[in-house]
């Protein structure tokens, strides 16, 4: 069970291996843009700038595996309500139908877990799905824990409510995932473009030895990198900002 959701904690392997290679795309921009220790020095603090967007990015795959998962689990306690299980036991039995599915140590496993013992503790499922709302973060998830609530508060039809918003929470994920296949290659497309003004920089480097050295030997020459290099950096972050799109 995770406190909060948009904290992510770098296992050990993940610590030394996103350091490295933020090392090495630091130490690589240094070398292409300045051939001197020093450019690999300046551009150093990208390591930290490089693990920050490696978290964020974490954080959004997680949650939205978990909101994928969160579907099933909504369509099990569904069904499982009309089978005539209470809405105590529904949970339960959604644990036991996709035990079949996920592994018990799961993100959702966990979660179903945790939600199970609240309940076998005496709190309340409105005030454990709330909570499970507030730690993650995930409209769907919030959405379903005010509507299950206010069912459950109003002594509304829980069983045509619940129905209506898993059909209607799995057909909004199934449109995410949707336009996220799309924007998936337009993100491979800005990655390439990415590469290419470093890859120039090296083909002209090796293809053609001395060729560049009027770009690194001078203040002149180190000052045009220098604006070459902030455009870069400033062009790389806004092609992220463009494809990077909240659905």
């Amino acid at each position: 069970m995770i406190d909060n959701y948009n904290n992510y904690k770098f296992s050990l392997f993940e610590n030394i291996r996103y350091t490295l290679e933020g090392l090495l795309i630091s130490s690589l921009l240094g070398f292409l843009f300045y051939h001197h220790i020093f450019g690999i020095l300046i551009l150093s603090p990208l390591v930290l700038i490089y693990r920050r967007r490696v978290k964020s990015r974490l954080i959004e795959k997680r949650k939205w595996k978990l909101n994928q998962e969160f579907r099933d689990v909504i369509i099990s306690i569904s069904a499982a309500l009309n089978s005539g299980y209470s809405a105590e036991n529904a949970f339960y039995e959604a644990w036991k139908d996709l035990k079949l599915l996920y592994k018990e140590d799961c993100l959702i496993m966990q979660e179903l877990s945790y939600i199970i013992n609240q309940i076998k503790l005496n709190v309340t499922i409105e005030k454990a799905l709330r909570d499970f709302a507030r730690r993650t973060g995930i409209e769907d998830i919030n959405n379903f824990a005010e509507i299950f609530a206010t069912a459950k508060r109003t002594g509304g039809d829980l069983i045509r409510i619940i129905h209506t918003s898993a059909r209607s929470i799995s057909e909004k994920i199934d449109v995410k995932r949707e336009i996220k296949t799309l924007i998936t290659a337009k993100k491979y497309e800005a990655d390439i473009m990415k590469c290419i003004p470093p890859a120039i920089i090296l083909y002209l480097s090796f293809s053609s030895p001395g060729f560049l050295d009027p770009l690194y030997q001078n203040i002149l020459g180190i000052s045009v990198m220098t604006i070459l290099l902030i455009t870069y950096l400033v062009a790389f972050i806004l092609s992220d900002k463009i494809v990077d799109i909240n659905i």
